[in-house]
């Protein structure tokens, strides 16, 4: 038991640079007294001390503001760091070394007694307020950035962002790399390309009409254009 917790406090250090001291993990973070109170939760759930188990696990969320079920399967060195808001459902399993933050959601889709929280493979992250719905698998190292809703099977070491969820890079990285400020945006590079392929079709027909010897009429809404585009370049920039 004693190296386990040492362990756990291990762990906070090595993923959140905040640390100090051990006495400062043991007293201030919330994510670390979840985790231990859901250890004792969950071996009063699989000894059929069930009512008991939820009773106290409704008590840690009232101190944590952190939700586990009793039920939830949760590995070696899981970190939840700033951790309110955190909801795991009763048929969750999350695997070792995995982090989560502010906001994460392991929720179920079905009111049948089956199978119907997601499972998480070793060392997933999951970024501030991104949920993971139904029975679902999210493999070894994948990487969910920050708001984006999970809702089909995640392949190991990629990383998905958006609403629905969609993979936006396949290249291997330890999860610690991923940098929420820097993930790429689906929806606005399908815009950029969309007034790219405009750009060059209004190219070619000038070039067209001053071949025919028309008169170009002027485009009241280049301006407004440029304007976009330029915004869309200083949102990259933040």
């Amino acid at each position: 038991m004693f190296r386990t917790i040492r362990e756990d406090i291990k762990t906070v250090f090595a993923k959140d640079p905040a640390a100090r001291s051990t006495l400062e993990v043991i007293l201030c973070y919330s994510g670390l007294h979840a985790i231990w109170a859901h250890r004792v939760n969950h071996f009063l759930w699989n000894h059929k001390l069930r009512l008991l188990a939820r009773f106290l696990s409704n008590i840690t969320r009232f101190f944590t503001g952190i939700e586990i079920h009793p039920g939830a399967k949760i590995g070696r060195r899981c970190f939840i760091d700033h951790g309110s808001g955190v909801v795991i459902g009763e048929t969750s399993e999350i695997g070792n070394d995995v982090l989560l933050y502010q906001g994460v959601v392991l929720g179920g889709t079905t009111m049948e007694k089956k199978k119907r929280h997601p499972t998480l493979g070793n060392g997933v992250e999951m970024g501030s307020g991104s949920i993971a719905l139904g029975p679902i698998t999210i493999g070894d190292g994948a990487r969910i950035g920050a708001s984006s809703v999970v809702i089909r099977s995640v392949p190991p070491g990629v990383t998905v962002v958006g609403i629905p969820g969609r993979v936006v890079v396949k290249k291997e990285k330890p999860a610690m790399d991923l940098e929420h400020a820097r993930l790429p945006d689906p929806v606005a590079e399908a815009i950029r390309l969309v007034l790219k392929d405009q750009q060059n079709v209004e190219e070619r027909l000038k070039k067209l009409e001053i071949t025919c010897g028309l008169l170009t009429p002027q485009d009241e809404l280049e301006e407004r254009k440029q304007e976009i585009e330029k915004e869309m370049a200083q949102g990259e920039g933040i």
